[in-house]
């Protein structure tokens, strides 16, 4: 197949969509009344191929808008949202390790010396031991409470910090630029218009029959006496 110079490898696709669009909606075309009778589709679609850069050259100009249009595009994306290269260096591991381990150490000792000096508590109520082991307790447990509150305020706070750029880079790479689409589809328009049905027009007509001989007058006849 060939492919027209100015053609990009990433549009040829683009192109092919057009002609299978036209060559899909040819019955309905009365222009392209030939197709599927005097070529088949697959036949029609050969040759527009094989023309391809006679066929693109038709709508070389709004192709051109589009590729410059894209490229702006492209590079507006690379300046708004560039790839971050930062790794986070071995403090933050660190910090990450004592927030979880902080809330989950302290709490696993408040069960100890409360059950602890609960018992003792019990058994022998006049042994200062197991006040002790109560106070004790109850400070690690309230110490496991807020290191729980800060995780939770790291978490948050992560959160907050992050989803903003997420969401702005999603919606910069999701939603679709004006300008370009409306390039891309005034580039389709001429291919098909301009480009892909006249050459169809000109195959089916190089391949109509030719008419058949002119049947000889009859000179009249003249009536009998």
């Amino acid at each position: 197949m060939n492919v027209a110079p100015h053609l990009l490898t990433e549009d040829r696709a683009e192109y092919e969509r057009v002609l299978d669009d036209a060559l899909s909606t040819a019955h309905a075309r009365p222009d392209l009344a030939g197709a599927g009778t005097r070529l088949t589709l697959a036949q029609l679609r050969s040759l527009t191929l094989n023309a391809t850069t006679l066929v693109t050259s038709a709508a070389a100009s709004e192709y051109d808008h589009f590729v410059k249009v894209r490229e702006q595009h492209r590079a507006a994306l690379g300046a708004r949202a560039p790839v971050s290269t930062d790794r986070p260096g071995p403090g933050a591991g660190v910090v990450a390790i004592f927030t979880v381990l902080v809330p989950v150490l302290a709490g696993a000792a408040a069960v100890i010396f409360l059950l602890v000096g609960a018992v003792l508590h019990v058994m022998a109520p006049t042994v200062a031991f197991g006040a002790t082991l109560l106070t004790a307790g109850l400070v690690f447990g309230a110490v496991a409470a807020a290191g729980l509150l800060c995780a939770a305020a790291g978490l948050l706070v992560t959160a907050l910090r992050n989803s903003p750029a997420e969401v702005s880079a999603g919606g910069l790479l999701v939603g679709p630029d004006d300008e370009l689409a409306r390039a891309r589809e005034a580039w389709r328009s001429a291919l098909l218009e301009r480009g892909i049905l006249p050459f169809l027009r000109d195959v089916l007509a190089a391949t109509a029959p030719p008419p058949g001989p002119r049947a000889p007058e009859t000179p009249p006849t003249s009536p009998t006496p």
